[in-house]
């Protein structure tokens, strides 16, 4: 493992876990790139977290995922620690800051499909209960692709073990722009390329 140079902040287990899958389908080892993954437990955390890595801290190189709806808390947090002034959505991707619209399993979702993510749900034996959601008052009628949005939201640890799946599932050229635009911001920012079987 190479000395860290560059931390990913994204908001939770999910969105590293997912991370994680993209950069293993392109043969990446981030770690021995000099690349750590920090799950913040909610994106209110980012200033605390642009405070111990960046600039006024261990000054590493910054980049990470964003939701939309907190994309200000983001934009704030980069501008206090000064890395940037009035910073636009291309600014922030400049900095390697990329938004999500609504958040990762939504562009998940979008870029899948909502066929091949019953099919995802189905190869983990969950479709019965995805099924059971569907026909729920509150649920009934609604679009699939919202449907498929509230069930990996609920249950225990759901989010995080389809969000790996679903990067899985995808086709190389259908990922989702944030996360394509962050392992590519971030390919090459380690000391040296790790040597072959290293």
């Amino acid at each position: 493992m190479s000395e860290t140079q560059t931390v990913v902040l994204v908001e939770g287990v999910s969105d590293k876990s997912a991370v994680e899958a993209l950069a293993e389908r392109h043969g990446r080892n981030l770690a021995a790139e000099g690349i750590s993954l920090v799950a913040m437990g909610g994106a209110t955390n980012i200033g605390t977290y642009v405070g111990k890595f960046g600039p006024a801290g261990r000054d590493l190189r910054l980049a990470g995922l964003v939701d939309v709806g907190e994309e200000g808390d983001f934009r704030r947090s980069l501008e206090r620690a000064g890395l940037g002034s009035n910073l636009s959505r291309s600014g922030l991707e400049a900095l390697g800051f990329f938004v999500c619209v609504a958040d990762l399993e939504d562009e998940l979702i979008r870029a899948l499909g909502t066929a091949m993510v019953e099919e995802v749900i189905d190869a983990e034996g969950e479709l019965g209960s995805f099924r059971s959601l569907q026909k729920q008052p509150a649920w009934r009628g609604r679009a699939t692709h919202d449907q498929l949005r509230r069930f990996m939201g609920a249950g225990s640890g759901r989010k995080i073990r389809y969000s790996g799946r679903l990067v899985e599932a995808l086709d190389l050229d259908r990922v989702p722009r944030p996360l394509d635009l962050l392992l590519a911001h971030i390919a090459g920012s380690g000391p040296s390329a790790p040597e072959s079987g290293a």
